[in-house]
């Protein structure tokens, strides 16, 4: 038989020439995801090597290293002695079961305890190795921040009075509390960068808070339903927005512009209505202002009524008025006479979104119209004018929350959405800025905190004690003391717990 040679070749990746990427590309994952744990591990021995100077001794490293805090163990402590979860009748069952839970959680706090010490352990390791490195690099930077120091470092805010420690923690170094203070600074310079201009531009109509109760004229205009829907901050601007830009005889830039102006002012009352309603009392209210807002902003459309159409179709503002709030008034007549046997439908904060939208439309409407009834008729521009003060007057009443808002916005419970929360109430601090300085400018009316939230309660101030929006003077603080109202906007002190 005839010699055969045999080729052995050597078989090829199905993959070809991308192996090489393929293992370029996990090389660099691999360097990337160790980078970051490294970065970690030097911030943790920097922060040790700065709080253990003094501290070296052998009996306080000893305690550190082998205490367990109780906030490792105490959820599993919690239910190893909790007798009363245990819901069996039979004695002998229960003795044994608490026996067995109270093996396996002993077993389970015991690990738990093993898991802290090592950790630990392997930290100290890491911080004695590397300590030189660390050592070197915090005498640099002491001497590097002690070359810079300016006089407005002798003011400086003792801010360690804020920081949430934990049990066994030591105090955290000057130079961490001076990186949350730059990065606080740096989320209000981002926000700076959002002003909301045109927002600003409208406010500089406002003179008082006379729109807050010129919008809707509750003893004059004959309701629709024994009950009227509560209002919110959103609703009414939306309403009067569709209206002024539904007006004949207007400039296009001009409506362009109240609808740029009402969008960013409805961004910061949304907020703050989402914020102070604890009690979500008025959610389809505002989800009614959401909705019509969408149609106006989008399409130029209140609900099907086209406001173009409308505004080259009447003559006159009066006529503009009347059509819009003729078909608002139909449109809540016509529901009621659908749902009239509905018990549940006699709630007005049950009524659909649309319906409440509607009724919104046609007290406003009908409140204009009745403003000038007997009166020479307004040229368009000129109620577009009084329109727009009367939308400047309703968003600075709701912005003067803005400081309760930030402050709550700090004070959240949940630890996990604290943070988020936190940059976010610094980003609108900045993003405000120029919002609260025009505030400053005017007086608030004497209003409890708790109910300036609301704008039927600011209606009820007026009404009540035929109080002048011009004339306020002074708002009381929760102690009862007189305050001036200016001192909640020209000072604004933000606690957070670290």
């Amino acid at each position: 038989m005839a010699n055969q040679r045999v080729t052995l070749e050597h078989p090829r990746s199905v993959y070809g020439n991308f192996t090489l990427w393929i293992l370029a590309i996990q090389c660099i994952g691999v360097v990337v995801g160790t980078i970051a744990p490294t970065f970690r591990s030097f911030v943790a021995i920097s922060f040790r090597c700065s709080t253990s100077r003094g501290k070296n001794n052998k009996s306080s490293l000893k305690d550190k290293l082998f205490k367990t805090e109780t906030y490792w163990v105490q959820i599993l402590v919690n239910w190893r002695d909790n007798f009363s979860s245990l819901q069996i009748q039979q004695d002998k069952c229960r003795k044994y079961l608490y026996s067995a839970k109270w093996l396996v959680l002993n077993f389970f706090i015991g690990v738990q305890i093993l898991i802290v010490v090592v950790s630990k352990l392997l930290l100290y390791v890491f911080v004695l190795l590397t300590y030189p490195f660390a050592h070197i690099t915090n005498k640099f930077k002491v001497q590097y921040s002690s070359n810079i120091v300016t006089s407005s470092d002798e003011t400086e805010l003792d801010l360690s009075r804020y920081v949430l420690l934990l049990e066994g923690e030591p105090e955290l170094p000057k130079r961490i509390l001076k990186n949350f203070c730059r990065q606080s600074d740096n989320m209000i310079l981002i926000g700076k960068r959002k002003q909301p201009q045109n927002l600003i531009d409208l406010l500089c109509k406002f003179v008082n808070f006379s729109g807050v109760i010129q919008f809707d004229s509750t003893n004059e205009v004959p309701s629709l339903h024994s009950q009227e829907p509560s209002n919110c901050w959103t609703l009414p601007l939306v309403t009067l927005t569709c209206i002024a830009i539904a007006l004949p005889n207007v400039a296009e830039h001009k409506r362009k512009q109240l609808v740029s102006s009402v969008n960013e002012g409805l961004s910061l009352a949304k907020l703050i209505e989402k914020t102070l309603d604890t009690n979500a009392q008025l959610i389809n209210i505002r989800k009614s202002a959401d909705v019509c807002w969408v149609g106006v902003a989008l399409h130029r459309k209140w609900q099907d009524v086209d406001l173009r159409t409308t505004s080259h179709k009447c003559k006159n503002s009066k006529d503009v008025l009347q059509e819009l709030s003729s078909k608002a008034e139909t449109s809540v007549i016509e529901f009621k006479r659908e749902v009239k046997d509905d018990f549940v439908m006699e709630n007005p904060l049950n009524w659909p979104v649309k319906i409440i939208a509607a009724n919104s439309m046609y007290r406003v409407g009908r409140t204009i119209l009745l403003a000038y009834k007997g009166k020479n008729e307004p040229m368009d521009e000129e109620l577009f004018e009084r329109l727009s003060i009367m939308i400047a007057d309703i968003l600075a009443a709701c912005l003067t929350n803005l400081a309760r808002v930030i402050t709550t916005m700090c004070h959240r419970n949940a630890i996990e959405k604290r943070e988020r929360s936190v940059r976010e109430a610094f980003i609108l601090l900045g993003k405000t800025e120029q919002v609260l300085e025009l505030l400053q400018q005017r007086d608030w009316p004497s209003l409890d905190t708790n109910k300036a939230a609301y704008i039927e309660e600011w209606c009820s101030l007026f009404h009540q004690d035929n109080q002048s929006p011009a004339v306020s003077t002074s708002t009381s603080g929760p102690d009862g003391a007189m305050e001036t109202s200016m001192s909640n906007v020209d000072r604004i002190t933000v606690t957070v717990d670290c």
